[in-house]
């Protein structure tokens, strides 16, 4: 992929599906698992697919700016007043990734849900405890975990590493952003960080190595 498929400024590798785009290679495994969930009783939607490069930037920039709140590990408020800027970072690293580092940008990323398990009323949140012991996703969730690997998909956030927290809606096509990982570098993304307005830049840029080593390679294998 390029620089910019593989940062979110170029779209050039995706196709349609169901309001959202995804690569157009990994489409047909995902329709797959689908049609797996279909038949277990589950019906499997996207709660988000590919973001563009714009949008992560305008989460990113909204969370450190504190027109959205930011998290701690227990999804709790913070107080952005009382963190310094690398402090906030940080913070927003455990749910978000930098403009240009995250696996949505690739297509072969998605948050999933299954919307009959989803109580009426009941808005997503996309919190840990839907899909543990007792929240509505938790039947769907240990059918996901079962079947999954069978079509090329797993958990790149099954578990805590001390970097982005546990994530078990996320799912990953590991046939391709095994080496999509490989492709995007801490240079790369240095250079589409430097080239745009995103705050906090200065201590992003100085500690990007340490930052890349936390929160993009340090995730779960299959």
């Amino acid at each position: 992929m390029t620089a910019g498929q593989l940062t979110g400024q170029e779209d050039t590798h995706l196709v349609p599906h169901q309001q959202h785009l995804l690569h157009k290679s990994m489409q047909p495994a995902f329709v797959d698992l689908q049609q797996a969930a279909a038949n277990a009783g589950f019906e499997l939607r996207l709660a988000s697919a590919f973001r563009p490069f714009d949008r992560q930037l305008l989460i990113w920039n909204s969370k450190f700016n504190g027109t959205r709140p930011l998290l701690d590990s227990h999804s709790q408020p913070l107080d952005a007043s009382q963190l310094s800027d690398l402090e906030k970072i940080h913070a927003i690293l455990r749910w978000s990734a930098l403009p240009g580092a995250s696996r949505h940008h690739w297509g072969t990323d998605v948050d999933i849900y299954a919307a009959n398990c989803l109580p009426e009323g009941v808005k997503l949140r996309l919190e840990p405890w839907e899909y543990e012991t007792g929240g509505h996703q938790a039947e769907f969730s240990a059918w996901l975990n079962e079947h999954m690997t069978q079509f090329g998909f797993y958990l790149p956030y099954a578990e805590d590493r001390g970097g982005v927290a546990v994530e078990p809606w996320h799912i990953s096509y590991y046939p391709l952003s095994k080496h999509l990982l490989q492709q995007l570098t801490p240079e790369m993304l240095y250079h589409t960080l430097n080239a745009c307005e995103i705050a906090g830049k200065s201590q992003i840029l100085a500690n990007l190595d340490n930052l890349y080593s936390k929160y993009i390679g340090n995730i779960c294998e299959v």
